[in-house]
């Protein structure tokens, strides 16, 4: 089968002949159809360990022998994934598309969009609340931003380095307000967008701005990260976190049943709220541009036809 391969630990993907995926006691063989990619896939922490080659992990949406249309995310049996053909996936992580809903929207409502309620559930907002996203311009923080209002928040502030795709949200109301970070006072910035201080930080890069945020937070605050693209250590100044609450969340280790009750829920929440989100679009055997996409960091859920 011809597959998006990756041959060397750093190395970009290929499109290769891969062998097919065989059959196996309490998985699902899944011809794909539309492939996913993540900031999860180019890092490769999944990785470790793992012999090469290898598909790119990747979640997808394919047909299950059966003829079901079905979801599955990022377990597909090693050294299988969704950047392929076909994969092989543990039966419990397969899980049924309802009808009317677009492969995209399956995928983006996934591993993201998860990886934003979680958390923003865990903050416990409160109706009317301010909340500030950081990292705000990818998949996750598209879907965040919206969520959070879906979940009470009073006004959504969105923080990023990307300044046109700040505009984009701005112009689509998907936010009430942006900073453009790495500006000579980011500090300030974040404290002018705040009003009389953020309620919520959803922190999807840690490092200097996820400190330069806990200054525009007041007494009571809840911050919640989840991700590290701006560095994993930081210099913590105790006294910016008087009064407030700080937690590193972790969204996907939960049973395969509670991971799936989450996305049928948010594919609801997707319906009702009109959820929207940025996507491109690639082939397989555009899979090297799509990866090279990911690294650069597309403030866009990157997705590609496989099949069709």
């Amino acid at each position: 089968m011809r597959a998006a391969v990756i041959t060397e630990r750093g190395a970009a993907p290929a499109i290769l002949d891969f062998p097919a995926p065989q059959a196996r006691e309490a998985c699902i063989l899944i011809d794909v159809d539309t492939a996913g990619l993540g900031g999860w896939d180019v890092l490769g922490a999944y990785r470790l360990g793992v012999e090469y080659p290898c598909v790119i992990r990747g979640e997808g949406v394919g047909r299950a022998p059966d003829g079901r249309r079905v979801y599955f995310g990022e377990r597909s049996m090693l050294p299988y994934g969704a950047w392929a053909e076909q994969t092989l996936v543990p039966a419990e992580e397969v899980w049924d598309v309802p009808d009317g809903v677009d492969d995209r929207t399956a995928i983006a409502m996934g591993i993201a969009a998860t990886g934003a309620l979680v958390p923003l559930e865990q903050a416990n907002i409160k109706a009317g609340e301010n909340v500030l996203i950081l990292g705000a311009t990818g998949t996750l923080g598209q879907i965040a931003l919206q969520l959070a209002r879906y979940l009470g928040a009073g006004r959504v502030v969105a923080a990023a380095r990307n300044g046109t795709a700040l505009a984009r949200l701005a112009e689509r109301g998907i936010a009430d307000a942006t900073v453009r970070l790495g500006g000579d006072d980011d500090v300030a910035a974040l404290k002018a967008a705040s009003g009389d201080g953020f309620d919520v930080v959803l922190d999807l890069v840690c490092g200097q701005p996820m400190l330069n945020a806990l200054k525009a937070t007041r007494w009571g605050a809840r911050i919640l990260t989840i991700g590290t693209g701006a560095g994993r250590q930081v210099n913590l100044d105790i006294a910016d976190l008087l009064f407030r609450s700080l937690s590193c969340v972790g969204t996907g280790q939960r049973p395969p049943a509670d991971r799936r009750a989450i996305w049928e829920r948010l594919l609801v929440i997707a319906r009702e709220q009109n959820i929207v989100v940025d996507y491109v679009d690639y082939s397989l055997d555009q899979a090297a541009d799509a990866w090279a996409a990911q690294v650069d960091g597309p403030h866009a859920k990157i997705t590609a036809r496989i099949r069709g």
